[in-house]
C-alpha cells in the first residue's frame, strides 16, 4: 500500500495565485511515487479564494476545501488543516509560489530515511527590505535566549511532518498558536534543507509590521516565562540601587550637612521607576490576557462548509 501525503495550505484573499499555485504543484505531486491529498483552508476570504477552490476539488477531487466562517488568522488555519490531514506525512505550504514546491521529493525522500521533521530554511534574506532583516535576526536571537526549545532562524511552516508528530500537534489545542514554537517542541528526528526563496507570484503579503510585531510578542510568551522573571530581577535590582542611594543621601546630610536634593531629582526617580512598573505590568497583563482566552476553552476555529470532507471531532 502507498503512503500519502498531505499537503496544507491555509490561504486567505489569495484568488490571484490559486491556479498557478496548481498548475505548478499538481505535476509534481503527480510525479511522486505516494498517494497525495491538498487540503486547502479558506481563512475567511472576501475575494473569490473559495469559489476558485471549490471549482479546483470539482475537478479534482484529491483537492479537498476547509471553509472556516471567517477569518482565525494563518496559525489556527493551519491547525485545521492538520486536524483533517489523513497523510503518513504532512507538508503545511504556502500558495503564493514562495515555498517552492519543487523542495516536495527531496523533503519525502529525507522522511523515507528516518527524519519525522525537514524543516526548509531560507538561506538568505536579500529580497527583504533591511529593517525587516535587521528585525528577523534580533528576533530569532531574542526568542532563542529565553525558549526551552530552540527555534530554527528562517524556516517557516514549510516543512514535512511525519504522521507522530502530526498527532502530537493535534492535541496540542491551545488558542494562542505559536506554530514554529509548537513545531520545535514536539521533538523527533530533524533536519533541514536549503532554499533560495522566489517572489510572490501575484498579490502581497499579510504580513504588516504591526501583524509581525504581535507575532513576534506570541512566541516569546508561548515559549518563555523569562519576561515575568526579568520583572521581578529588576524590581529587586532597583531596590537595591534605591535603598543604598537612601543610604547615601542620609550619609552625606549627617556628615556634611547637605539637604536633600529637591523637586528635580524626586521627579526623575518617581518617572523613572513609573515607567518600569507599568511596563511590567504591560508583561504580565500579556500573560493574563492569554489565560484569559484559553480558560474560556472557545474553539480554536469554526467550519462554515467542507468540501471532500467528513466532519472531524477537533475544534
Amino acid at each position: 500500500m502507498k503512503q500519502t501525503i498531505s499537503i496544507l495550505v491555509p490561504m486567505y484573499n489569495e484568488s490571484g495565485v490559486i491556479t498557478p499555485f496548481f498548475e505548478h504543484l499538481l505535476p509534481i505531486l503527480d510525479s511522486l511515487e505516494v498517494e497525495w491529498e491538498v487540503i486547502c483552508v479558506d481563512d475567511g476570504s472576501n475575494d473569490d479564494t473559495l469559489t476558485e477552490l471549490v471549482e479546483w476539488h470539482e475537478r479534482i477531487g484529491a483537492i479537498k476545501v476547509i471553509s472556516l466562517s471567517r477569518n482565525f488568522g494563518k496559525e489556527r488555519a493551519l491547525a485545521a488543516a492538520l486536524d483533517y490531514a489523513s497523510g503518513d506525512a504532512v507538508i503545511p505550504i504556502d500558495a503564493d509560489l514562495q515555498d517552492p514546491p519543487e523542495l516536495i521529493p527531496q523533503m519525502i525522500e529525507l522522511w523515507k530515511a528516518g527524519y519525522d521533521v525537514v524543516n526548509a530554511i531560507r538561506s538568505n534574506r536579500r529580497d527583504d527590505k533591511p529593517l525587516k532583516r535587521i528585525t528577523a535576526r534580533l528576533f530569532y536571537r531574542a526568542i532563542n535566549k529565553v525558549s526551552e526549545v530552540e527555534i530554527t532562524p528562517d524556516a517557516g511552516d514549510f516543512r514535512l511532518l511525519s504522521r507522530r508528530v502530526c498527532d502530537v500537534l493535534r492535541t496540542m489545542r491551545e488558542r494562542h498558536r505559536f506554530m514554529k514554537g509548537l513545531f520545535a517542541w514536539v521533538g523527533f528526528p530533524t533536519t533541514q534543507i536549503y532554499f533560495e526563496r522566489p517572489h510572490r507570484v501575484a498579490g502581497d503579503s499579510k504580513w504588516s509590521y504591526w501583524k509581525l510585531w504581535n507575532y513576534a510578542i506570541e512566541g516569546i510568551t508561548s515559549l518563555s516565562t523569562v519576561p515575568l522573571k526579568l520583572a521581578s530581577y529588576l524590581g529587586l535590582l532597583t531596590a537595591g540601587i534605591s535603598f543604598v542611594y537612601a543610604l547615601v543621601l542620609i550619609a552625606k546630610t549627617l556628615i556634611y550637612g547637605e539637604a536633600v536634593k529637591g523637586y528635580p531629582s524626586l521627579m526623575t526617580a518617581i518617572l523613572f521607576f513609573g515607567g518600569v512598573q507599568l511596563i511590567f505590568i504591560g508583561v504580565v497583563g500579556e500573560y493574563i490576557a492569554r489565560i484569559h482566552d484559553e480558560v474560556k476553552i472557545r474553539p480554536i476555529y469554526v467550519i462554515d462548509t467542507l468540501y471532500g470532507l467528513e466532519k472531524s471531532n477537533e475544534k
